[in-house]
């Protein structure tokens, strides 16, 4: 400790995504709040929180941080301080429950999540900072636990929902105990932890289970390249009363797998399809990545009928109804079989809740998926020796900065796989068109592709 605090004004080097791992105590992963409401954007900004108090140590009153690095290691993507701070005061104001059990010990705890935060506006040419407390009750078991679960802020922001968050974390604890068991608890239990809300009184166990178990254990399955989960239900009678997950390593899957070289194969048309719909591009990508191709395919078929129907009102919303579709099985999966030629997409209909702003970051993100696909053409007429060039400037300028299970989808799959091809065809097309698009190419790519209304 004394080293890092005489080294604390020296300027240091950016720790790689592996390297940016936070020591999370084992009571403070399965989080059941007592009063308020956690989300899954608050989880990553605590894990961040956590993470810089630990380099900090635990001997400090206060920490401090430049308000631009929490933004940037709790993987927040905006400069609204404003909805910052409004994720910070959940923080403060949700009272908490942290358990823990073992054979000769059991813990219950109840506390505020965070204490005292002060952001800091230094005038210009300053940075703003940042400052936080923890209750003094749990500071030392938060800062320098005994017991505790190695998470990556780089995975855990790979997850798109609150309960796949919290399920990733809880495999990691249990991954390398004797029998890989999850704690077992009554089906409240796990509603309350697995979505952040305290005014949870009774639980539909089939809703729960459709809606928010399978979900997120489908995202972890997809994202995770270390394990899976499995659920075990615990009946009394007819009627499931308590749950547990078994966390399954993946190494034999792996094993498995090896026979199946292109079952990863990233199709960037279908998420450009995606987009024309009204999807975000991150949302686009993520849904791609944790559903069945087929089975996307087919409801996009489904959309593209309903949209040419002129016997029917227009749809206010093709994304909406696209999601409805998806979630409802209207097409069924077999509707378009995946090795079936893309069908051209419908134009889509003028929606009348888009601003301008939003139907012009809606062009963009389909100009630089666009991109993406042009890279992957460019990469694909490549000779073989020119690819392997490519693949090796990637990994020395880009797979130390992303995530460890990207980086060991690339380096067991490359570009084909569904998780890693993302990143690398973004970063190709960013290095063989490094201009940015003037709006004038926007409108001219928008005119050719007949989504000026989107």
């Amino acid at each position: 400790m004394a080293e890092e605090d005489s080294s604390r004004n020296l300027p240091r080097q950016a720790p790689t995504a592996e390297e940016q791992a936070v020591s999370k105590a084992n009571e403070a992963i399965a989080i059941r709040p007592k009063r308020g409401r956690l989300t899954l954007l608050s989880r990553r900004i605590y894990n961040a929180l956590l993470y810089h108090s630990q380099r900090q140590g635990v001997d400090e009153p206060v920490y401090r941080l430049a308000l631009s690095e929490l933004i940037g290691d709790a993987r927040f993507n905006s400069n609204n301080t404003e909805l910052l701070k409004s994720h910070l005061r959940d923080m403060q104001a949700t009272t908490i429950e942290w358990s823990t059990s073992s054979s000769s010990l059991k813990r219950w705890v109840s506390s505020q999540l965070l204490g005292t935060v002060t952001i800091e506006e230094q005038g210009r040419g300053r940075p703003c900072m940042v400052t936080w407390r923890y209750p003094d009750e749990i500071k030392e078991r938060l800062v320098k636990p005994h017991q505790y679960t190695r998470v990556l802020l780089e995975m855990s922001s790979q997850m798109r929902s609150y309960s796949a968050a919290v399920l990733y974390e809880i495999g990691a604890r249990y991954l390398t105990s004797p029998g890989r068991l999850s704690m077992r608890e009554d089906v409240i239990w796990w509603a309350a932890v697995l979505t952040g809300r305290s005014d949870i009184k009774e639980v539909d166990y089939r809703f729960l289970k459709r809606d928010v178990i399978t979900k997120a254990l489908a995202e972890i399955d997809a994202l995770c390249e270390d394990f899976g989960l499995e659920l075990i239900e615990h009946k009394r009678g007819r009627k499931i009363e308590e749950i547990q997950f078994r966390v399954v390593p993946k190494l034999q899957q792996r094993l498995g797998d090896m026979d199946a070289p292109n079952r990863n194969v990233f199709d960037l048309e279908l998420v450009g399809r995606l987009i024309a719909l009204g999807l975000k591009q991150e949302e686009a990508q993520d849904l791609y990545a944790t559903t069945d191709e087929g089975q996307i395919r087919a409801t996009l078929e489904h959309v593209d009928v309903r949209l040419r129907n002129a016997a029917m009102p227009p749809l206010k919303s093709p994304a909406a109804y696209f999601k409805d579709a998806l979630k409802k099985g209207y097409a069924g999966v077999t509707a378009v079989p995946s090795s079936s030629p893309v069908p051209v997409p419908a134009p889509v209909a003028p929606s009348p809740t888009l601003s301008e702003a939003d139907r012009i970051r809606r062009i963009r993100e389909l100009w630089e998926n666009h991109r993406m696909g042009e890279a992957k053409v460019v990469f694909n007429e490549m000779p073989e020796s020119m690819q392997s060039e490519v693949k090796t400037r990637f990994e020395a300028e880009r797979l130390e900065r992303v995530a460890n299970p990207i980086a060991r989808a690339w380096r067991r799959d490359g570009p084909a796989s569904r998780i890693a091809a993302t990143t690398f065809f973004k970063w190709l097309a960013q290095e063989t068109w490094p201009e940015e698009p003037t709006d004038r190419v926007l409108l001219d790519f928008a005119l050719q592709r007949g989504v000026v209304g989107v």
